[in-house]
């Protein structure tokens, strides 16, 4: 599993996160935010710019306890809300 290691708002949406491998990644993250955890972080830039690195977690999230996977960050895997229940 990826960590988050830094993150920094680039504009509205967009985030630059350094990875625990070094790597760097510009991610747009508004396809993400889903749910209703994310609803207040949709609802203006105010929110989204208090993202920061929950280090024990090992990615970003937000003051209202909203965070994504790391992994799904880099690229590597789906976000569970576009996996179908079984």
């Amino acid at each position: 599993m990826r960590e988050v290691k830094e993150v920094q708002v680039m504009a509205v949406f967009t985030l630059r996160l350094v990875f625990d491998d070094g790597s760097v990644r510009d991610v747009d993250v508004e396809p993400l935010l889903r749910g209703p955890m994310f609803a207040q972080v949709l609802s203006g830039p105010g929110l989204f710019a208090q993202v920061f690195v929950d280090h024990e977690l090992g990615t970003i999230a937000w003051p209202n306890g909203a965070d994504i996977d790391a992994d799904v960050l880099q690229g590597g895997e789906l976000p569970a809300w576009t996996v179908p229940a079984r």
